[in-house]
């Protein structure tokens, strides 16, 4: 069961870059851009529940710290161990509630200007904490299961 979500987890991914970069360009040559945000904001969330999940119930999260010998501290001093238990999770959380945030201004109203922001801000961390093929210790293929 955990690979299966881990793929769904890694391909909605895509779906959420995807969606990020098309929102933003919409944003930025002032189109509607509700729909797309409105994808953004669901494939989003529903790839964090599947990353808690994840993280509480799978190998390289909560486990990983539970189990280390000195706890938190010896996994800090791992890079990998580090990624996977606290940056991945911390710049992800942070990148959702950003979109969160961006989506209801947007709804409401607000100025496109404001949600370009936050939806950039957002690409950034989200680009800075995929474990992407190249990054050592840490990465993941492109397309899992292919």
């Amino acid at each position: 069961m955990n690979t299966g979500l881990l793929h769904l987890h890694n391909l909605l991914r895509w779906v959420i870059l995807i969606t990020l970069i098309w929102s933003i360009a919409k944003l930025l040559t002032k189109q509607d851009a509700l729909k797309t945000s409105k994808i953004l904001l669901i494939s989003a969330h529903t790839t964090l529940v599947l990353g808690l999940y994840q993280y509480f119930f799978g190998p390289v999260g909560y486990q990983l710290v539970s189990q280390a010998p000195g706890g938190m501290k010896e996994v800090m001093k791992d890079a990998a161990g580090r990624f996977w238990a606290m940056e991945h999770i911390s710049s992800m959380i942070i990148a959702i509630i950003l979109i969160t945030i961006g989506h209801i201004k947007y709804k409401k109203g607000g100025k496109p200007g404001t949600t370009t922001v936050l939806y950039l801000i957002a690409l950034l961390l989200i680009l800075s904490a995929i474990p992407w093929p190249f990054r050592a210790g840490i990465g993941r293929p492109w397309f899992p299961g292919l």
